[in-house]
């Protein structure tokens, strides 16, 4: 995919700040166009699954194009969450124009919020790890890198994983068995963390323990500074950041597990244990996390160079509609089933 088209990203800050200084449907402006133009674009445009050549992937790595659309992203989002505590607080609650603004920068928390400090987080890089536990603090989703890290990359497509849907398993049920589930691993991986080097559970060493100080920091923060109208719509934004993620969560690896050998132990994760969308505009405006079999065979590649792997899952929208998709749970089920029929070896 050419450089330029991961630039798409920024049409939502761009389309979330007139959603902050218009009226009217406007305020809507970016659900509009990621949920509404980009899933029917992706219903016209063929996915594109050309990988890049081999010698061009160590430029692409290096690159530092691909890092700087990242960072210049950061600013962007916490100043126009900042912006946004300003508008809402004199915005009616319950208007069209609260309504709008409240969903538009949820999307921005779950896009630029949680889906980049996922990226972010993936890095070895300590400062690119910082600014990715920044973002997801955005959603109060920090307890996500911890439990992501060491936990669904290490248990995916298993039941151990919360963050897997079962075949024939409701979203709405699996939106809160998945965050609630994957908060108490996150704790748990922590604690076996520390106890393995000698440490306590309960100390400063502990991410969680510091990522809950940080949330309720952030709370206390903007109740003092702004109230509480503006604290419940922070509240209102963060869940639906997160429950955009569980919907991600959801349709990655829906149905899809890994098989015991013989020694009881799970399978190596291989690449059909994830559905794959090489639709580009989703691929463009999410960071290639649609080329997501690549990403948990190797986690720590760059969203630049992930490739599309042929005997994948394959989804048949990108992820924008596949979310859609997945909302409307009778539809999903007779289409997602019946995709699921080939890997029967590995569905559950």
């Amino acid at each position: 995919m050419k450089k330029a088209a991961y630039l798409l990203v920024y049409l939502l800050p761009v389309s979330v700040y007139i959603a902050l200084t218009t009226t009217g449907w406007l305020t809507f402006l970016p659900v509009v166009v990621f949920f509404g133009l980009v899933p029917v674009l992706e219903l016209l445009l063929p996915p594109d699954s050309r990988n890049p050549a081999k010698e061009a992937l160590r430029h692409l790595k290096e690159d530092k194009y691909y890092d700087w659309v990242i960072y210049l992203t950061i600013p962007l989002h916490i100043g126009l969450l900042f912006y946004f505590f300003q508008v809402i607080a004199t915005t009616p609650a319950g208007s069209l124009a609260y309504t709008g603004r409240i969903l538009s920068v949820g999307l921005l928390c779950g896009v630029t919020g949680i889906n980049l400090g996922h990226e972010l987080g993936h890095r070895h890089n300590r400062v690119e790890q910082l600014l990715g536990e920044l973002l997801l603090l955005t959603s109060l989703n920090t307890h996500f890198l911890p439990y992501h890290n060491a936990g669904h990359h290490v248990n995916v497509a298993t039941p151990n994983d919360p963050a897997t849907a079962r075949r024939n398993q409701l979203l709405y049920a699996f939106w809160l068995t998945s965050h609630f589930g994957s908060y108490r691993q996150a704790w748990r991986l922590e604690s076996q963390r520390l106890a393995r080097k000698g440490g306590r559970a309960f100390s400063w060493q502990n991410r969680m323990l510091g990522y809950s100080v940080a949330n309720v920091l952030l709370v206390a923060a903007i109740y003092y500074f702004f109230g509480l109208k503006v604290l419940v719509s922070f509240l209102l934004v963060a869940t639906i950041g997160i429950l955009l993620l569980e919907t991600v969560n959801y349709i990655e690896h829906y149905g899809l597990l890994r098989q015991k050998n013989a020694d009881g132990r799970y399978e190596r994760v291989q690449h059909h244990h994830s559905w794959n969308s090489d639709h580009v505009l989703g691929r463009a405006v999410l960071f290639n996390l649609s080329r997501h079999s690549d990403h948990h065979y190797n986690a720590s590649l760059k969203y630049q160079v992930l490739k599309s792997i042929p005997d994948s899952p394959q989804m048949p929208t990108g992820y924008p509609g596949m979310m859609l998709l997945a909302l409307l749970q009778p539809l999903w089920f007779w289409v997602m089933n019946k995709k699921l029929i080939p890997f029967s070896h590995s569905a559950g």
